[in-house]
C-alpha cells in the first residue's frame, strides 16, 4: 500500500504533492510473436519462413504501438525527480550514459546523487524502449527470479512493482507500460571494506518509510516527460 512517508523519531519527509494515478485505458492486443516450428530436415527452412513472415507482418502494420514514447538523448534531463529531491535532497552530479540504439531496442541510463554528502543517496534511472517485441510476458517473471519481497502498485502503467530494503539501504520502483520498461532505483553510497569483504555505507541512512509514494510521483512525471 502506498502510505504517507514518515521518519523514525518523529521527523517526516517534507510534504510532497499527492497524485491520483488513474488506470490507463485498455490497450489493443499486440501482434503475436511468430512461432518457429519445424521437424527433422525442415528446421532451417521453417525458421527462414517464419522470419520472413514476421518481417512481412511488421512491414504491414508498421511495428507495435509505442504509446507515444520516444527515444531520448538525455534521460537525466527528463528525470527531474522533484519528489525525491524534496524527500532526500537536491538532485546533482548527473552522469549520462549514451543511449544504446538498436532496431529492436533503445536503452538509456542516467545516474545522479540526491542530497548532501553526509546523507546522500545515489539514484539510477533506467529506460528500455522495445520497438519490436513485447516485453510483457517476461516482466513479472524476471522480478520473481530475484527472490525479493516486492509490492504490486496499482494504477501505474500496466504493471508496477516496489521494493525497499529492510535496512533502508535502498529502494526501487519498476514499471511496464506497453513497450516500455522503466525503473527508478535509489541506494545509499557505499565503500568496499577489504578486511571484511563487505560494503560499508559512507553516508547516514534515511528512514525510507513511505518512499513508495515519492517514487510513484516521480515515476508518473517521468512517464509523461518521455512522451514529449
Amino acid at each position: 500500500m502506498i502510505s504517507e512517508p514518515e521518519l523514525v523519531g518523529g521527523t517526516v519527509f517534507p510534504a510532497v504533492e499527492t497524485v491520483r494515478i488513474e488506470p490507463p485505458p485498455p490497450r489493443p492486443p499486440r501482434p503475436r510473436r511468430p512461432w518457429l516450428w519445424a521437424l527433422g530436415g525442415v528446421v532451417v527452412a521453417s525458421a527462414v519462413w517464419a522470419g520472413g513472415l514476421y518481417a512481412y507482418e511488421r512491414s504491414q502494420d508498421g511495428g507495435p504501438d509505442l504509446g507515444g514514447y520516444r527515444s531520448v538523448e538525455n534521460l537525466c534531463a527528463k528525470a527531474e525527480l522533484k519528489a525525491l529531491s524534496v524527500a532526500l535532497g537536491k538532485k546533482s552530479t548527473d552522469a549520462e550514459t549514451p543511449t544504446e540504439k538498436h532496431p529492436a531496442l533503445d536503452r538509456a541510463r542516467c545516474s545522479t546523487t540526491l542530497g548532501p554528502p553526509e546523507t546522500a543517496y545515489n539514484a539510477m534511472i533506467v529506460y528500455d524502449l522495445h520497438k519490436v517485441t513485447d516485453p510483457g510476458p517476461e516482466f513479472e517473471p524476471d522480478l520473481g527470479e530475484q527472490g525479493l519481497d516486492v509490492e504490486r502498485i496499482a494504477g501505474l502503467g500496466e504493471q508496477a512493482f516496489f521494493h525497499v530494503d529492510a535496512d533502508n539501504s535502498g529502494a526501487w520502483m519498476r514499471v511496464l507500460d506497453g513497450q516500455v520498461e522503466l525503473e527508478i532505483w535509489i541506494y545509499v553510497q557505499e565503500d568496499w571494506d577489504a578486511e571484511t569483504n563487505q560494503t560499508v555505507p559512507t553516508t547516514k541512512k534515511a528512514d525510507l518509510s513511505g518512499i513508495d509514494t515519492v517514487l510513484a510521483q516521480d515515476m508518473k512525471a517521468l512517464m509523461a516527460a518521455l512522451k514529449k
